[in-house]
């Protein structure tokens, strides 16, 4: 295991203090990552980079999570690199198009089941932040996040 140091830990997992916003940290968190997810899904691919992002928080939140738990409480709010993975879950497999109403109707609808799915926890998402060692921080967001895609698909197939 990667060891670092608690401020580095905040650094990182915070997505650079992010995390550290009133009010509600996963929503701000999960709305910091959609331009990055945008950039990703045009100048990457539409899959691949939103899964590179799902991969690189992932790794994030697994180093990271486990030191802050050891400074806050369980799935600290500060930690929010799990919201950059689980809203990037969202996007994969979604087409951008040079529509700027259509991307950003998809994007709002994508946050927003996101965060539906990561705030209410439902379906067994709940049970998921049981698993120790940042697991759990990880994949209830991972969870969250294919639901909301798979609710996403079903709006646009439907749309």
């Amino acid at each position: 295991m990667i060891k670092i140091s608690d401020k580095q830990a905040s650094l990182w997992g915070s997505v650079f203090y992010i995390g550290y916003l009133p009010g509600a940290p996963g929503t701000w968190g999960s709305f910091a990552a959609l331009p990055l997810i945008y950039l990703a899904s045009v100048f990457i691919h539409p899959l691949f980079g939103p899964l590179l992002l799902v991969l690189l928080f992932s790794a994030i939140t697994l180093i990271t999570a486990p030191v802050m738990e050891k400074s806050f409480e369980k799935d600290p709010s500060e930690c929010i690199s799990d919201e950059f993975a689980g809203q990037s879950v969202v996007f994969m497999f979604i087409p951008i198009y040079d529509s700027w109403e259509y991307n950003v109707l998809i994007f709002l609808a994508g946050f927003l089941l996101f965060r539906f799915f990561d705030i209410l926890k439902p379906l067994g998402i709940g049970a998921i932040q049981n698993i120790e060692k940042g697991w759990g921080v990880l994949l209830d967001d991972i969870i969250a996040g294919v639901y909301a895609q798979l609710c996403l698909l079903f709006v646009i197939f439907v749309f």
